[in-house]
């Protein structure tokens, strides 16, 4: 039995999975914990052992934040996760931690067809690199290397590198947010956290009606891009928009640097979510939009991932193939 994790700024998700002939994955019980509640991951892995009683032999965390010798400091959690801790909590000699899009990367070999919905073909049958760039609390990049039989998932955090302004608006944007933080990386433009920030700029930017605040219940990312897919405020649509035009341009940053000619993958919580603004050509248009290197971007598959499971299965993955 295998305990995979999925450990984010917002939540922290766990769950069991076995092997079956072949070796494709089997899920069993999982459970989602607010990760702000508490303290530690291991308090977490604690409660869910007492939720979920099972006999663990491997385990595996994927964790929003870089990790360095077995440890991660998390970048939006005040959290500090050591392997080994985690493998002494359960009783196992050794226990596996890695970059949660790293855990991403690891579950893209783990899915169907409809876990994903391509929003470009690109040319069929090329082998080569693979990339995911995922959107949710914070911004994750990682990269597939194909080493001539395989692909090998490795860690970046090119999600924190430095914002990239392409048109007026965004000089404008960039200016706001360097006079509120200094540096300004992608991060701080795509992500939830991000469209919160570029809605409220364009509503200092053009005073009036329409502004979002969150419903109860619910945080301002998510209002704010309800609101721009319910046609309820001008503003937020106008925030998604340049969002999703940004998104697409990282993306296609992230490509060209891997040279993902095997494909770029779209994960994380909120692409899924947006999915028809993602659809309607501002993505693409931003992703291909690299002059002289727009044939050889227009030939990569581009997909977005649908299934919510991935980080979790690859985690399981990764603790499967990399055991001791």
């Amino acid at each position: 039995m295998i305990l995979a994790g999925d450990v984010g700024g917002t939540k922290t998700r766990l769950a069991l999975f076995d092997a079956e002939g072949g070796g494709r994955l089997r899920g069993h019980a999982g459970r989602t914990y607010p990760s702000r509640e508490h303290g530690a991951l291991e308090e977490i892995v604690a409660r869910f052992r007492r939720d979920v009683p099972a006999p663990i032999e491997r385990a595996a965390f994927g964790v929003a934040g870089p990790v360095k010798g077995g440890v991660s400091v998390t970048t939006n959690l005040p959290w500090v996760i050591e392997a080994k801790s985690l493998a002494t909590l359960l009783q196992i000699p050794a226990c596996g931690l890695l970059n949660d899009l790293e855990a991403n990367a690891w579950g893209l070999g783990e899915l169907g067809e409809e876990d994903t919905v391509t929003l470009q073909a690109g040319t069929a049958g090329v082998v080569g690199n693979s990339a995911i760039i995922a959107a949710g609390t914070g911004l994750g990049e990682a990269g597939l290397f194909w080493n001539g039989r395989r692909h090998i998932p490795f860690a970046t955090e090119g999600g924190h590198a430095d914002f990239a302004p392409r048109s007026t608006i965004e000089d404008e944007l960039l200016r706001h947010l360097r006079a509120r933080y200094g540096r300004v990386s992608w991060e701080r433009v795509v992500s939830g956290p991000g469209l919160v920030e570029i809605h409220d700029f364009l509503a200092g930017r053009e005073p009036g009606p329409g502004t979002v605040e969150a419903g109860f219940g619910e945080d301002r990312a998510a209002a704010v891009s309800r609101a721009a897919l319910e046609g309820k405020s001008t503003v937020a649509s106008k925030a998604l928009d340049l969002f999703v035009s940004m998104y697409g341009a990282e993306a296609g940053n992230l490509a060209l640097k891997t040279l993902a000619g095997a494909g770029l993958y779209v994960g994380g919580g909120i692409a899924p979510r947006i999915i028809e603004r993602i659809r309607s050509g501002s993505f693409m248009e931003a992703f291909l939009d690299k002059g002289r290197m727009r044939p050889l971007l227009e030939a990569m598959p581009v997909r977005v991932v649908l299934n919510d499971r991935t980080a979790l299965l690859g985690a399981a993955r990764q603790a499967l193939e990399n055991a001791p």
